[in-house]
């Protein structure tokens, strides 16, 4: 049995415990560093034994993630097609970063953006980069906003930077994720650029609130920063009225649509994001609920120049141009995998049907998890989802908060993964579904598992 055999036994034997193994992992660190040399071996070791070594390894470390069960944060599992592109990508070993380099590489990169867009029911005249999470989507994106609202200011960014440069604002929804604050530092606005956006809504920017903000600073180059789907409660912001907002006053608008921009894709969940379209810049992360693998981030632009103009670089080593789009002028990586692959197999895997089923599918499951849980003797509901994502707050008899007790002995028992938050205040447990192969059999088995951790609690 060579190395690849090895690995792909591994492999078959995680995905097909993933039904009966713990969701969380009960390794501890000094199981995980046993199997493996306490130094760095002065002769290298046969390759077999490698495989064999990391797998043993990894496996007490392991959670089931990409199981039906796992509702902590964000995450999607791979869906079958995905997975088995994403090993052929990494047999392959292409360098996805221009068209000479990888031709495979850039024209089915090409294939998966026009695909992508299609999906997502965005202009098909759109600009796209795929990247590695929605973490450098947002940096690419945002890279791109900062060329164009400072270029309509005379200042070339790229070629100057920004010392001496107009003061550029941000206006973002005050729920905004971290991950756009760390993009705005990245890119040398800093996070106190940012001025934080609110309503009479949870969640979501009030139109009034928008147009004082614009008009405190009139001729300041402006980007704005809005919603698709907020971490805790799904919420999303109004697109239709907002993006028109912005616009007119010379804004740049870009939406943080790391899960919920996939909403566009089901004719049912749509009018959540109804007008996400209007906007300039998007940022997603397919392995979120387009369950790919990891490593699969998706910037997408309105503005193509702007995009090109950010991320351009060229050497004279490099043969460029052609028929075919050289990926590098749109990402900010210059080697790269062939990422944009795993994202083409699951759109052909779902298609339009099969995307938009499996995104309903979550949301009823989220709400079925929900509607249970709440009707348990301690629980509070807090946010009903209104896409994949609620709160739930525990209580023992004395009314304390046992949110995070609640939580730890779901986790514990293996049944299912929770994860915590904070929601006015208050501790509360995330419901996040974004799973493929999430069912109704793990809903059940998840409520059963809130009603024993509640059960030993109270």
């Amino acid at each position: 049995m060579d190395a690849l055999d090895i690995a792909f036994a591994e492999a078959r034997r995680y995905l097909a415990s993933l039904d009966t193994r713990p969701v969380a992992s009960r390794g501890t660190p000094g199981e995980m560093r046993a199997p493996l040399p306490t130094h760095l071996p002065e002769h290298g070791l046969p390759t077999t034994e490698v495989v064999r070594a990391i797998a043993a390894a990894a496996e007490p470390g392991l959670t089931g993630n990409a199981g039906g069960r796992f509702f902590a944060w964000v995450k999607g599992g791979a869906l079958p097609a995905a997975l088995a592109t994403d090993i052929m990508c990494s047999a392959w070993d292409q360098n996805a970063v221009l068209a000479s380099t990888s031709p495979a590489g850039a024209v089915l990169e090409e294939v998966a953006g026009r695909f992508l867009l299609e999906a997502l029911r965005l202009p098909s005249d759109c600009s796209y980069a795929f990247v590695t999470g929605c973490q450098m989507a947002h940096v690419t994106a945002l890279a791109a906003a900062r060329h164009a609202v400072l270029a309509r200011h005379g200042w070339d960014v790229e070629a100057k930077g920004l010392q001496g440069a107009p003061v550029v604002r941000v206006l973002a929804n005050a729920h905004h994720h971290s991950s756009v604050t760390r993009a705005l530092r990245l890119l040398g606005l800093g996070s106190d650029c940012v001025v934080p956006l609110g309503g009479n809504r949870p969640g979501r920017v009030s139109p009034d609130v928008l147009r004082t903000a614009l008009a405190l600073a009139p001729d300041a180059p402006t980007i704005v920063i809005l919603n698709a789907g907020d971490l805790n409660i799904g919420a999303c912001d109004d697109f239709a009225t907002l993006c028109p907002i912005a616009q007119a006053a010379g804004a740049w608008v870009h939406v943080d649509g790391a899960f919920g921009l996939w909403a566009n894709a089901s004719p049912r969940l749509a009018l959540l994001v109804a007008g996400v379209e209007r906007a300039d810049s998007w940022a997603t992360d397919g392995h979120k609920w387009l369950n790919t693998p990891y490593d699969c981030g998706m910037a997408i632009t309105r503005d193509p120049r702007a995009h090109s103009a950010a991320m351009r670089m060229t050497a004279a080593y490099l043969t460029t141009g052609g028929d075919v789009r050289d990926p590098m002028d749109f990402t900010p990586e210059w080697s790269r995998r062939a990422r944009a692959l795993p994202a083409l197999a699951a759109l052909m895997e779902l298609g339009r049907d099969g995307l938009a089923a499996m995104i309903e599918r979550c949301c009823d499951h989220a709400a079925a998890i929900y509607d249970g849980m709440a009707a348990l003797p301690g629980a509070t509901g807090v946010a009903r989802p209104t896409m994949n994502q609620g709160l739930i707050q525990f209580n023992a008899h004395d009314g304390s908060n046992i949110s995070d007790a609640v939580i730890a002995a779901i986790n514990a028992s293996g049944e299912a993964f929770m994860s915590g938050g904070t929601w006015d205040g208050q501790r509360v447990m995330r419901i996040s579904v974004c799973g493929w192969n999430t069912n109704s059999g793990d809903v059940v088995r998840t409520v059963a598992a809130a009603a024993a951790a509640l059960r030993g609690l109270r």
